[in-house]
């Protein structure tokens, strides 16, 4: 239970860590609020040679509104996107999913960066970000870039981030008038990484038909996995009893390939997956009506 030998810097800016990165590369690791990486380490399943902390990196940790969405920095903490005004009415989907992540001790330490760059495919985080069609602000020593957040999640634990290169923050984009939203997820127990997860988010026309939605799933893949098929057959449609029923059904069984473990069969993650979609779905398509009673509950 302890780590192997390694060299720690701890920054004062990004700039630092940056030109940190751009010297060590492959031999670095970031560490953020450190909820995954030090258990890592501490098994040592992950042995960096350089551990970069980036816990004095202030200027990284706010939340902000701007005139096209809300804006995040990648060393914000959890607790403080789950406590914040502004993600609750610039995001509400995040809002809503976040107190599924773990514990509040967990979330007093983790941060939205950290969790986003670890790629977890068990975590909140990254499917919510790909829901909501979040764009990923990324810099190295030399330049910076934009990265959409679907666009971000490459494999298993892996990301489209260069070995030089840093989260700097999170753009999430407002929301368009007549969207509802909903998060639903499983565990074995309160805390645990969930079995499945679905976030998703709708928008009706006038004629109250899918214009638009995201449906992303959790622990389903090696990654974040969007339900394309079923968001394809929703559009134009009236979203249903039956339509719902219907995108719940090619959710589970065409656009996902769960896998088995000791905690789940594929056939139960399949079934999970209906269920939940079906769920948020409708939620989301009570919140797009502006129906009452449709806020739904968080644990």
């Amino acid at each position: 239970m302890k780590p192997a030998p390694f060299r720690y810097f701890r920054p004062d800016t990004a700039d630092e860590a940056l030109e940190l990165l751009a010297e060590y590369g492959s031999q670095a690791k970031l560490l953020a609020g450190g909820q995954s990486l030090i258990p890592t380490m501490n098994f040592r399943l992950s042995q960096p040679a350089v551990l970069i902390d980036l816990n004095r990196l202030g200027d990284l940790a706010w939340i902000e509104e701007a005139r096209r969405g809300l804006k995040i920095g990648a060393m914000t903490r959890q607790r403080a996107a789950e406590r914040s005004d502004a993600v609750r009415s610039g995001a509400p989907l995040l809002s809503e999913a976040i107190p599924f992540i773990s514990h509040p001790q967990v979330r007093n330490r983790g941060t939205i960066g950290g969790s986003l760059a670890h790629a977890d495919p068990a975590a909140e985080l990254p499917a919510l970000m790909v829901a909501l069609d979040a764009q990923f602000l990324v810099r190295n020593r030399g330049a910076e870039r934009r990265v959409p957040a679907a666009d971000f999640y490459t494999g298993l634990f892996a990301t489209a981030l260069a070995e030089d290169e840093m989260l700097l923050s999170v753009e999430v984009p407002k929301v368009p008038k007549r969207t509802g939203w909903a998060f639903e997820e499983i565990s074995r127990r309160h805390g645990d990484y969930a079995l499945v997860g679905v976030a998703t988010t709708l928008t009706l026309d006038r004629k109250g038909r899918c214009d638009d939605a995201r449906i992303v799933l959790l622990s389903v893949g090696e990654g974040p996995v969007t339900a394309s098929e079923a968001v394809a057959g929703l559009k134009g449609q009236e979203p249903t009893t039956d339509a719902v029923r219907l995108a719940a059904e090619v959710t589970a069984t065409r656009d996902i390939d769960p896998p088995s473990d000791i905690h789940a069969s594929s056939a139960y993650r399949r079934q999970l997956a209906r269920v939940l979609t079906s769920r948020a779905l409708t939620r989301a398509a009570a919140r797009a009506r502006g129906e009452r009673g449709s806020a739904g509950e968080a644990r």
